[in-house]
């Protein structure tokens, strides 16, 4: 962010601004939505603009969604809650992507979806046509980039693609999963575990920081008596096993930890309708990382290291990689 000086604030400087940044959203073409008082906050805090500054004087920084928040907060006494990131991200930010508008992480495009670096900047036709606003001959320059923004987002969205993780189910399909975070060991999961421990399983779930629902076979979940709403706290994969009946539930506790007892119970709750037997499974990147986690691993799953894939760690019982009752 460029440092600039905390003024005090003028009301009708400040309401003048917004209904400008409004009007620019409704001739960029955006809805009802994205044209509202918070996406034109977003967009003027994206430019760093103040109420007093002149249209050319917008700046072209990469902010995170936090930054933005506080920036909002400091030179237009906007202040959102701590809990409103997640709308202003997902119902304004994600939208600006969409459009062109905005560029996500120009700095380093293969970033983690989970990652607290995760930023936003003004893309920069659009930037160029911003800082006219209000200035004679804006309107030819609008037309020519209404008429090109389509193969400017064809572009980024080419990009995108290109930094996403291809990976083939056991069944043969192929999805592709957001760049690194835990999803790293969710490939390894599906290309390493799943090969020796369910061959011939069928893939029901695969989560995706991206896009939860990468795989999400509701059908043949609610066959096995498993209903599943956006809210329940679903494993990162779910894997069922025809033959024996079982419904393996996989961790992946590079992000979030493993299968400890509270996790069991959320899990045991989750899948407690499932006529199939449930076979919990924490998938950890190496030994090393389950060190961390020894005393918390919930007694009667089993481990996983990538690292080692060849072996598996069962935490007591009567079984080996079986269900309980």
């Amino acid at each position: 962010m460029t440092e600039q000086t905390v003024i005090e604030f003028d009301g009708g400087a400040r309401e003048n601004r917004l209904t400008e940044a409004r009007r620019l959203l409704q001739l960029l073409g955006f809805d009802s939505e994205r044209s509202n008082e918070r996406s034109a906050y977003v967009l003027l805090a994206l430019l760093e603009l103040g109420p007093d500054q002149d249209w050319t004087q917008a700046e072209r920084s990469m902010l995170r969604t936090v930054q933005i928040m506080q920036w909002l907060r400091d030179f237009y006494e906007k202040d959102y809650a701590a809990n409103s990131r997640e709308t202003i991200r997902r119902f304004t930010l994600h939208q600006f992507v969409d459009a062109g508008l905005v560029v996500q992480n120009p700095d380093q495009p293969d970033r983690p979806v989970n990652s607290p670096k995760w930023c936003y900047q003004i893309e920069p036709a659009a930037y160029g046509l911003i800082t006219s606003f209000g200035q004679e001959g804006f309107d030819e320059r609008l037309a020519e980039y209404l008429a090109e923004r389509p193969g400017l987002q064809a572009l980024y969205a080419r990009e995108r693609e290109m930094n996403r993780i291809p990976v083939q189910l056991p069944g043969g399909k192929k999805i592709d999963l957001s760049p690194g975070g835990q999803n790293t060991l969710i490939v390894q999961i599906i290309n390493e575990f799943c090969e020796r421990y369910t061959p011939n399983g069928e893939v029901l779930y695969v989560g995706d920081a991206d896009n939860k629902w990468a795989i999400f076979e509701e059908d043949s979940l609610a066959e096995l008596g498993v209903e599943v709403d956006s809210h329940g706290k679903m494993p990162d994969v779910v894997v069922f096993l025809r033959d024996r009946n079982w419904l393996v539930l996989i961790e992946a506790a590079s992000s979030h930890g493993p299968v400890d007892a509270k996790r069991h119970r959320e899990l045991s709750e989750l899948f407690r309708g499932s006529s199939a037997g449930l076979v919990f499974i924490s998938a950890l990147p190496s030994r090393v990382e389950l060190r961390k986690y020894l005393k918390e691993i919930a007694w009667e799953t089993d481990v996983w290291c990538a690292d080692n894939p060849t072996h598996l760690i069962h935490f007591n019982g009567e079984r080996f990689l079986g269900p309980y009752s």
